[in-house]
């Protein structure tokens, strides 16, 4: 019996995210995802015209989060930016963790796919940095960026512990006090 497509779309999906977390889109085919999701090369391009056509798809609902987020931000300055920044920056990065994984695995290749944002890292690098200028507190920024990305694809650990062991380490990186409370 044959999958309904819907389901066979679903399944091409997921064995894409998962096969280009593991082994990067570029090195990837569409017949190693085919083959992976059951299916045929020619079934795969019913639903998706080429690999950035998948990867583009992968991407949409990390693209809404960043934008929900980046909304969720511009209201805020100082000290409760910044923590806002950091802990909406982690969840988003446990939720899409493939994803996240997939874009630093082949940055050059995948950045395509974030430039149809043409301001696609800059509202969070800024949030992350306070919205200051100092190159000390964007290169700050930048690495609790990459870092978190990629911890919260790598590190051996529940998700809670996780999550906030991320959150104490990347406001310290930022050069704030995890266990302060924070100030309005």
């Amino acid at each position: 019996m044959a999958r309904p497509r819907a389901a066979l779309r679903g399944q091409i999906l997921n064995s894409a995210l998962r096969l280009f977390a593991a082994h990067g889109f570029r090195a990837t085919s569409l017949q190693d995802i085919a083959s992976d999701a059951g299916c045929s090369k020619a079934s795969l391009l019913y639903h998706f015209a080429n690999k950035d056509a998948i990867l583009t798809e992968l991407l949409a609902p990390l693209r809404r989060r960043g934008s929900e987020l980046r909304a969720e931000l511009a209201p805020l300055t100082g000290e409760p930016l910044v923590r806002a920044a950091v802990t909406g920056f982690v969840d988003m990065a446990l939720a899409f963790r493939y994803e996240l994984t997939v874009l630093f695995h082949d940055l050059p290749g995948t950045t395509g796919h974030l430039a149809a944002d043409p301001d696609h890292d800059l509202p969070l690098i800024a949030s992350l940095a306070g919205r200051s200028d100092d190159p000390r507190d964007r290169a700050a920024a930048w690495l609790v960026l990459g870092g978190v990305a990629i911890s919260a694809y790598a590190a051996p650990t529940t998700d809670a512990v996780l999550r906030e062991e991320l959150i104490r380490a990347a406001l310290r990186a930022l050069g704030h006090d995890p266990d302060r409370p924070p100030s309005s």
